[in-house]
């Protein structure tokens, strides 16, 4: 597709910029191809996400249009009707990027059906996927928090270790050295996804539960003697402290994996490298955040600035190529994160630091 004289792809470069800071910088690290279809495919998650977020829709009302939305994107139901109809319901919270793109779902859906067979077999698989996870999870009742870590894990999945496969099946499909470590690739993908979401989950944890729901996992708080039913009041106990410390953790492992994930993809294909690594550290600076003020009120008090994003983004450019820089600045990034429990043991086995 010809970016430069397409209206609709230049809709979706403009779309991106108002839904998400973060893949706004990255997308368009990618070669062109790759940049089209990566871009479109977060443009149909982020409309799925839409409707799991809105809180003036019911859970029925959001199975029904989750299924819906596969429909249209697997062409099967009308994108300017789905548009329309979501759109006259979405509420106040919603932000106007987000009913802006509802309202242009045809553009992106005809962007959608420009792209080859394979593609778009990945991206509908995503999108199925994310909307039947997201429709079960809108069910139950999370004001609590998850049951365990397992179902944050299934969590993690529908929402984001999903989308890591689907992109790995992209690099895949777009470059057949990469293709070459596909099995390799994909056996981190899903830890990719789930440490980037993880890192969205911690530091988005108070606008989550002023909506209703906590995707804290209770196991991790209840070892620690806290019951997250006794948010936001008991946000200051030390207990509810240790446990987010333990998830920091576990999100840094799932980065780690992460880096491994970008070291297999060959040192030639730089714009892959560069949208992973870019991605990879904002989320360790942001994990920083979090564990250098456990006591955050918003959000917006973890929010890393725009230096900082200049920093990561100029370190990973450089970084991009060489395998020992790019552990060097993982390192840096990480220096007094926590590890994950099964590491920490590892390390002390070993007669490493904790």
């Amino acid at each position: 597709m010809e970016r430069e004289t397409n209206p609709d792809l230049a809709y979706q470069t403009e779309a991106l910029r108002g839904v998400s800071r973060t893949f706004a910088l990255t997308i368009p690290q990618l070669p062109g191809p790759l940049r089209d279809v990566v871009g479109n495919a977060y443009l149909l998650c982020r409309i799925t996400d839409s409707i799991e977020d809105e809180p003036g829709l019911t859970p029925l009302q959001k199975h029904r249009f989750a299924s819906r939305f596969v429909d249209v994107v697997e062409g099967r139901a009308d994108a300017e009707d789905f548009g329309r109809e979501l759109g006259a319901l979405l509420s106040p919270s919603t932000t106007a990027g987000e009913r802006d793109l509802v309202a242009h779902t045809p553009t992106v859906i005809r962007i959608t059906n420009g792209f080859g067979g394979a593609q778009r077999r990945a991206l509908a698989r995503c999108v199925r996927i994310m909307a039947a996870g997201m429709s079960a999870f809108q069910q139950l009742d999370t004001s609590g928090g998850l049951r365990d870590l397992r179902e944050l894990d299934r969590y993690c999945y529908v929402v984001a270790g999903v989308v890591g496969e689907m992109l790995t099946e992209l690099f895949c499909e777009y470059s057949e050295k990469v293709g070459e470590r596909r099995d390799e690739l994909m056996a981190l993908a899903v830890s990719f996804g789930q440490g980037l979401q993880m890192t969205n989950i911690l530091k988005d944890v108070w606008e989550d539960l002023g909506r209703g729901a906590c995707w804290l996992p209770r196991d991790v708080f209840l070892r620690e003697g806290f019951d997250l039913r006794e948010l936001p009041a008991g946000r200051d106990d030390p207990a509810f402290g240790r446990g987010l410390a333990e998830l920091v953790g576990i999100a840094r492992g799932h980065l780690a994996d992460a880096l491994r994930f970008v070291q297999l993809v060959p040192a030639r294909e730089t714009g892959i490298r560069r949208h992973c690594v870019w991605a990879l550290g904002m989320a360790l600076l942001t994990l920083r955040r979090i564990h250098a003020t456990p006591g955050f009120r918003s959000g917006r008090e973890v929010k890393i600035s725009r230096r900082s994003v200049r920093a990561v983004t100029t370190l990973g450019a450089l970084a991009a190529r060489w395998d020992p820089a790019l552990g060097l600045l993982f390192g840096a990034l990480a220096r007094g994160l926590p590890a994950r429990r099964g590491e920490r043991r590892a390390s002390r086995l070993a007669g490493g630091g904790a």
